[in-house]
């Protein structure tokens, strides 16, 4: 009796190219964009909360706060708040992501995903794209009412689109972490406990008071914060109250606002991408 013959090795040849796997990829990204955003025509409630808020926010804090706090140098505050805003609802957009990646993992419907024939990268990516959307229209609502409320960009239009698009692209690697930690979190209950967690590090920066007043240990720790330099960087391309001025005193981050907050972006995307990505992957495993 002979042994059987050895089963040939699956050709390398078979698997199809990077150009095949990216569009695949990108067109099952687009469709669950898609999904995220329709989702939120059969949830009105959500959808009313992320038109209102913003609006209440700029009011809020732009005359309760307005009328307690001095600009250093002179200026309007709801022009100094407004960029600090802008970076607040930006940062706080990470537990939003993780509170809905949790609740698709707790449903099941992260395996149903898996069961699909369909790109492993594209549901993490599908969550970021809806989110980075959404974010657009916040923005959007938010500059309309602090254009209502007297905030102004006065450098011009091309440096306003790039303090946007940097807003737009660090909402972009927060959204990556939120995947990552919904995917790790796996419980909508359990993420919902970390959201009072973000308010702290949004306000221990400059985006609502100078942090020339503050102890010197907290003075580094706020200046060091990516949301202080988000909040720089904004201020200086709107060309608004507080944005900061080239002298020795400062920190690296809000010296250099614009180069820190694109480094903190990519850093984001380059580090939760790649992890958000695997995770979903072995949680099916």
């Amino acid at each position: 009796m002979t042994a059987p013959a050895p089963t040939a090795p699956v050709p390398a040849a078979a698997r199809p190219p990077l150009a095949a796997r990216l569009r695949w990829t990108a067109a099952d990204g687009l469709t669950l964009v898609g999904r995220e955003l329709s989702r939120l025509r059969r949830e009105p409630g959500e959808l009313i909360t992320a038109l209102v808020f913003p609006a209440v926010m700029v009011v809020l804090f732009g005359y309760v706060f307005g009328s307690a706090i001095a600009v250093p140098g002179g200026g309007n505050y709801r022009e100094y708040l407004m960029p600090g805003l802008f970076v607040m609802v930006s940062f706080t957009s990470v537990m939003a992501v993780t509170m809905r990646v949790a609740a698709d993992a707790s449903r099941g419907v992260m395996d149903r995903f898996r069961a699909m024939p369909m790109a492993r990268s594209a549901v993490p990516f599908g969550q970021a794209g809806a989110d980075v959307l959404n974010g657009v229209l916040t923005l959007a609502i938010m500059a309309v009412t602090g254009l209502v409320v007297g905030w102004r960009a006065h450098r011009g239009p091309w440096p306003t689109a790039e303090a946007f698009l940097l807003l737009a692209l660090l909402r972009h690697g927060l959204s990556w972490a939120g995947c990552y930690l919904g995917l790790v979190v796996r419980n909508e209950q359990t993420a919902d406990q970390f959201v009072p967690l973000v308010f702290p590090v949004t306000m221990l920066s400059n985006s609502f008071v100078p942090t020339g007043g503050m102890p010197a240990w907290l003075r580094a720790l706020a200046d060091w914060n990516p949301v202080s330099a988000a909040t720089a960087a904004c201020r200086q391309l709107f060309g608004n109250p507080g944005a900061p001025t080239a002298h020795a005193g400062l920190a690296w981050p809000l010296a250099h606002p614009v180069t820190a907050t694109l480094l903190w972006s990519i850093a984001l995307i380059a580090v939760f991408a790649p992890l958000a990505v695997r995770t979903f992957q072995r949680r099916g495993r």
